[in-house]
């Protein structure tokens, strides 16, 4: 099954969950191609992503939650000073500068993302933990961003675009898109440092222009995709499940 994205404001989350689950299912089709979504999917994805300010900056990485739609950050928050205090905490989240090594070179994959790729089982464990069709019954909310694994928060000073999770039956999905003017190597190396102290496995793959880190431990699972967008920006879609 693919998820087709029904409105503007839940578009970016649609498509992230599409490709987390043809990533489970060892291949991703091409960015133009679109299939029919089952209508329990369709009621999901046009539900409204409802902005509750008084959860801004409560995550971990102080992440302010934006509406959705919203591709912009304040002026402000670019400056050299933002990005450098944004550096700063999230080196302090690791233990300090020097735990904050660069990520691995990414391997690159054409075609079909292979089963014995770590994606494959992230991905796997993310969406259908115990055979579970946990994409189907997200709901949006800008607190789902409050709610991700003490791990694996927004990164620090980002902007929430969108958010959505789902934690019934046995799924505790989370998948958050945020815009951060700090550089994706950055941002990156922060998320692999983090899965890594926290004991997940992490493998980095490019493909189709997103770079992507990955990893599991038992049955928790993380995918990172992340790419540079236009001003310079950061965009990142962080999907978690489990603890």
């Amino acid at each position: 099954m693919r998820f087709v994205p029904q409105s503007s404001s839940t578009q970016t989350i649609a498509a992230v969950l599409a490709l987390a689950l043809l990533g489970a299912c060892g291949s991703r089709a091409d960015n133009g191609a679109t299939t029919q979504a089952d209508p329990a999917s369709d009621a999901a994805l046009n539900d409204q992503i409802m902005v509750d300010p008084d959860l801004a900056n409560q995550n971990e990485g102080s992440g302010a939650l934006t509406g959705a739609g919203e591709r912009s950050i304040p002026v402000a928050d670019r400056s050299p000073q933002a990005i450098a205090a944004a550096k700063r905490e999230a080196a302090a989240l690791v233990g300090g500068e020097g735990a904050l090594p660069p990520v691995p070179a990414a391997r690159e994959v054409a075609g079909e993302i292979p089963e014995s790729a770590t994606l494959s089982a992230a991905s796997r464990a993310a969406l259908s933990p115990g055979g579970a069709n946990c994409g189907d019954g997200v709901q949006y909310s800008a607190g789902w961003a409050a709610r991700l694994p003490e791990a694996l928060p927004v990164y620090p000073r980002a902007a929430t675009q969108e958010a959505a999770g789902n934690d019934t039956g046995g799924c505790s999905l989370r998948v958050i898109n945020f815009i951060t003017p700090v550089p994706l190597p950055d941002v990156l190396a922060f998320y692999h440092a983090r899965a890594k102290g926290a004991g997940y496995s992490a493998e980095h793959l490019r493909k189709d222009g997103d770079n992507i880190l990955s990893g599991t431990k038992g049955g928790a699972a993380y995918v990172v995709y992340g790419r540079t967008v236009a001003g310079g920006l950061t965009e990142v879609d962080l999907v978690t499940s489990g603890r």
